[in-house]
């Protein structure tokens, strides 16, 4: 990605907190690009070899580097629903099943072109519908079928175009948010607006963990639900915690200008709670001697957002009433 970083911004009254450009170069900008890289030799791997076993290490990868950006959830991951059709998921309704099986069952030929595969449902494309043709056993037997290998190719190739789509507006987004406070920019209006959008997106992230990543396959100690962990058939659900911890880690540290030690010892402490869990699908969350392994991760990050609140949101003049979820 090629951010024009060209604008020079007027410090404000916050020590503790970063440049915006800073932020851009160090943490954004090197994410984004690994995605489209990644989402790209995805797309290539499936054009030479598109069955679930050939396939599944590009899928990791790619995964992988979805996880470096997913809380960017602002600006180009917002625009045109590409963060839905990228991470479909919770799907608490089983859609991406029935969305592919009524894809494959018609033989229905809108995934032939990128055109009309852009039209198909949401539900049917991006990181949890492969998922589910490479690791789910209902899909995941078709070998190489013509059909089966269409399709999966163009999953494949609609997340690279998406991808590339997010990394190319990035440019111009990176100049909006440069560009705050200054005649034309209707996006943010105050040079403080970009900073508070980088927070949102850091609080955001680790509340989207906390509550979905963990709360979900949680549940209850009466009713625990391991089916509901995400990407659970392709055995990331505690890799997706970990990678999202240390990417939301990399934004609290770039996003500060000064040492965040609190904020540091609390991700530290996530982190290795989250290497006591032997199970990588979180299917531990079914057994009452184990459980108590998941809970502890997540009441550390709820520490992770305490911290972060005091030696981060602090410095942006943000209260304790602060909501990432509206901004408020």
């Amino acid at each position: 990605m090629r951010f024009f970083l060209v604008a020079v911004l007027s410090c404000l009254a916050l020590p503790a907190v970063a440049d915006v450009q800073a932020v851009l170069q160090d943490h954004v900008q090197p994410r984004i690009d690994r995605f489209a890289q990644e989402t790209d030799e995805l797309a290539e791997a499936a054009s030479a070899d598109c069955t679930a076993t050939g396939l599944r290490p590009a899928y990791q990868d790619a995964f992988d580097a979805w996880m470096g950006v997913s809380h960017l959830s602002f600006g180009p991951l917002e625009d045109e629903g590409r963060m839905l059709a990228i991470a479909f998921w919770p799907d608490s309704r089983g859609m991406v099943a029935r969305a592919l099986s009524s894809l494959v069952a018609d033989q229905d030929q809108i995934v032939r072109t990128p055109e009309g595969f852009a039209e198909v449902s949401v539900a049917a494309r991006g990181l949890f519908a492969l998922e589910r043709l490479l690791y789910d056993d209902d899909f995941s037997g078709y070998g190489a079928q013509e059909y089966e290998c269409t399709l999966v190719r163009a999953i494949a190739r609609d997340l690279a175009r998406m991808a590339a789509a997010v990394n190319r507006d990035w440019d111009d987004f990176a100049k909006t948010m440069l560009t705050a406070g200054q005649g034309g920019n209707t996006r943010f209006l105050t040079e403080r607006e970009p900073r508070l959008a980088l927070y949102t997106a850091l609080m955001t992230g680790l509340e989207f963990t906390e509550d979905q990543r963990l709360g979900r396959p949680l549940g209850t100690f009466e009713r625990p639900r391991p089916n509901r962990a995400e990407a659970r058939r392709s055995g990331r659900s505690l890799r997706n915690v970990v990678l999202s911890l240390e990417a939301l880690r990399d934004l609290a540290r770039t996003l500060s200008a000064t040492p965040i030690p609190r904020s540091e010892a609390a991700f530290d402490e996530a982190l290795e709670t989250a290497r006591r869990i032997e199970t990588p699908d979180l299917a531990s969350v079914a057994d009452p001697s184990t459980r108590i392994r998941v809970e502890a991760l997540q009441q550390r990050i709820g520490d992770i957002r305490e911290t972060v609140a005091a030696e981060i949101g602090a410095a942006l003049g943000l209260s304790a009433g602060f909501n990432s979820m509206d901004g408020d």
